[in-house]
């Protein structure tokens, strides 16, 4: 734990066995009320983010680019993308689907050598992605 978070832990009065911690439903939202679409689309903007940064597509990006985390990055962006379209519906698939081709032009742009069509990250899912 962080010492930030190990003070913060500290500075919380103890709760009573079997009982919840002083607070804790303020810090939480009950998962029951999160409707699914939120769950996945939340899920799926960090997968991206997580993907761009890994794509080196943030400041000094550089620093922080790695191909191999990117692959499964977008992978498993693709495959949630794909399979949840028709649940969560268009209004929320479609620029997920937008970013999701973002993400993988700029990982084949970003690569020494770039996939066969249909090979690159999460094309198994989406098809061969053209520019």
């Amino acid at each position: 734990m962080s010492d930030a978070a190990d003070d913060q832990h500290q500075n919380q009065p103890e709760a009573p066995q079997g009982e919840q911690p002083v607070g804790f439903d303020t810090m939480t939202r009950d998962i029951a009320d999160v409707p699914a679409v939120e769950v996945i689309t939340t899920v799926a903007v960090h997968l991206m983010s997580s993907a761009a940064v890994k794509c080196g597509l943030a400041e000094e990006g550089a620093a922080h680019k790695d191909l191999d985390e990117a692959r499964k990055l977008i992978h498993a962006l693709a495959g949630l993308v794909t399979a949840s379209a028709t649940e969560i519906g268009s209004y929320h698939a479609a620029p997920l689907r937008d970013g999701l081709k973002s993400l993988q032009l700029a990982f084949r742009e970003a690569s020494v050598v770039p996939d066969e069509p249909g090979q690159g990250p999460g094309e198994k899912f989406t098809g061969p992605v053209i520019g």
